[in-house]
């Protein structure tokens, strides 16, 4: 993590900084519409959010693709922090849209489309019930991911409030850490909840070798470094839809060091 980091310090400025988001873009009653998937980030930024807000205002969406083999690790962030939520399994969703697909056309999906589209459909279902119920929806980004772009364009990227949007995944690990969160919810191995693979294997490279090479200078191997800047050059063109409400910059950011 960077030099001076006081998780501490960070949670008390994120919680003030939710606070005047849903001052400014809301009124008493909005809601937080989360996505609780029952990995670190959602964990962390639901917990953060109940903080901030009272569990009353913040309403979990939980969205199997099918079968979600930590369905109850979600579950039981909803109970940990006592906050309403529905499950709304996306499966027929996903799967009506590519039969329409090959039933109509000649295109052919691909691993992009099997990857990207159910992140796009659980972000339209979390825009469905913020309409339905009154809120705003939560992003649950970090900085380690969009330096490299393992997001998706209208999918997880999208949202009205990013939550965790200046943290690298070491930092966020210590803020979970702090809000004295169960372990297994904060450390177990980061996954797409898709492909059944981890984010390391996925990406060729773990999120502690990432932010060591960003946070710290600390160069890897020739052929991860080459992999982690094609990455980032190849997404650069999500940059311009990543950042949050420029307008909500109340806080100091990074225990008041400059950004």
């Amino acid at each position: 993590m960077r030099n001076g980091f006081d998780a501490n310090f960070e949670i008390e400025n994120i919680i003030d900084d939710i606070r005047h988001y849903f001052a400014t873009n809301g009124n008493k009653d909005t809601k937080a519409i989360i996505g609780i998937s029952g990995g670190k980030d959602s964990t962390i930024a639901a917990t953060l959010l109940v903080r901030a807000l009272g569990n009353d205002r913040v309403f979990g969406v939980l969205m199997p693709d099918g079968e979600q083999k930590d369905i109850e690790h979600a579950r039981k962030v909803c109970e940990y922090l006592h906050i309403d939520n529905i499950t709304i399994n996306i499966k027929f969703t996903t799967a009506s849209f590519i039969e329409d697909i090959e039933r109509n056309s000649n295109l052919i999906p691909n691993a992009q489309v099997y990857t990207n589209m159910p992140a796009r459909v659980r972000m339209t279902t979390l825009y469905n019930v913020a309409a339905m119920i009154g809120g705003r929806v939560i992003n649950t980004g970090n900085k380690s991911e969009a330096f490299v772009g393992y997001t998706t364009k209208y999918g997880d990227l999208a949202g009205d409030y990013a939550v965790l949007r200046d943290y690298y995944v070491t930092e966020i690990y210590k803020i979970g850490d702090t809000l004295n969160l169960p372990e297994y919810l904060v450390h177990k191995d980061p996954s797409d909840g898709m492909s059944g693979k981890t984010d390391a294997d996925n990406m060729g490279f773990s999120y502690e070798t990432l932010d060591n090479y960003l946070m710290n200078g600390v160069v890897p191997s020739a052929d991860v470094l080459k992999n982690i800047l094609d990455r980032h050059a190849r997404n650069r063109h999500k940059e311009v839809i990543r950042l949050p409400h420029p307008e909500c910059r109340s806080r100091p950011y990074l225990s008041g060091t400059a950004r």
